[in-house]
């Protein structure tokens, strides 16, 4: 079961996972929206790195996000309104990673309850 993570507890879940992570590494925020949407409404980064592949890459590209970042890196998974994201993260976890989660809600949530400059669409 991927842990579901309230836009609004995003900050706390951020910090404890620096606490694991080398001083210079950040936990990943996974945006698998399509480049348009990715456009039009996104969180900035702060204290996290953000990350946008479309879901139809993940696949493709898992093996590569594995190498790059690393099967304990910890990763928020991020979408419109977290039905593709979910998906995304049982995929990810399925492939062997440890440390995903799903930003409930998706980017629609994160604007009514983190940053209400991000645009609702």
């Amino acid at each position: 079961m991927i842990p579901q993570l309230n836009p609004s507890r995003f900050a706390a879940w951020r910090d404890q996972a620096k606490e694991g992570l080398a001083p210079a590494a950040l936990p990943v925020v996974l945006d698998v929206r399509e480049p348009w949407e990715v456009q039009t409404a996104s969180v900035r980064e702060d204290g996290f790195r953000l990350l946008a592949l479309p879901m139809r890459e993940i696949p493709a590209r898992v093996a590569e996000l594995r190498d790059t970042l690393g099967a304990d890196h910890p990763i928020a998974c991020l979408c419109h309104h977290g039905m593709r994201s979910l998906q995304v993260a049982n995929y990810l976890a399925q492939s062997g990673f440890a440390e995903v989660v799903n930003l409930q809600g998706g980017i629609d949530a994160w604007s009514q309850q983190v940053d209400p400059s991000v645009a609702r669409y």
